[in-house]
């Protein structure tokens, strides 16, 4: 009679074909099978990527702009990738605080969802600016700024790099100061 250990590892053996196979047999079966594909002599082609149906920009094809007139040169940029902020449906854009700089306390017509992409961000809501409280969101992170509620946000300058954040919305975003007249930025 045989052990334990030996039924387990024993060949077995299919009624119909009388073809007997290890265990390790059965796993070996596939990659053997793949064998000559491995060294076979026609090589694999991917079709080359349609621009009508997959738009790609990379980083260095990225332009940046000043945001709003008026902002101090190296205070805050903005990328625009698709839609428009201004004009009507969806947008999505990259917005960069260099350090040392923060918006005015403002409000959008619509929520924008924002994601940091690099550095970190420094955000607060209400009317009252004070850059003291505000709130680190590092990269990876995620901010909803609701619709009509004042905010404000920026990078303090004791960071080492800009902040890029990624801000999607729908348009027409309709920016309002609460303060009227005065700069829409800070710097800090």
């Amino acid at each position: 009679m045989l052990s334990r250990l030996e039924d387990t590892t024993r060949a077995v053996s299919p009624e119909p074909t009388g073809i007997s196979l290890s265990r390790r047999g059965m796993l070996f079966a596939p990659l053997l099978a793949a064998y000559p594909l491995a060294f076979s002599a026609i090589p694999a082609h991917a079709s080359r990527i349609n621009p009508a149906e997959t738009k790609v920009t990379l980083p260095n094809e990225i332009k940046w702009s000043g945001w709003l007139k008026g902002f101090p040169a190296e205070s805050a940029e903005m990328a625009n990738l698709y839609g428009d902020p201004n004009g009507s449906g969806p947008y999505l854009v990259l917005m960069k605080w260099y350090p040392g700089f923060m918006s005015a306390p403002h409000s959008y017509a619509t929520d924008r969802i924002c994601v940091v992409v690099s550095g970190t961000w420094w955000v607060n809501s209400g009317a009252d600016f004070d850059p003291a409280n505000t709130v680190p969101v590092s990269a990876e992170g995620f901010v909803l700024r609701v619709a009509h509620t004042p905010h404000y946000d920026g990078v303090r300058a004791d960071a080492k790099e800009p902040a890029v954040i990624a801000i999607f919305g729908i348009a027409p975003i309709n920016l309002e100061l609460v303060e009227r007249g005065k700069p829409a930025w800070r710097r800090v």
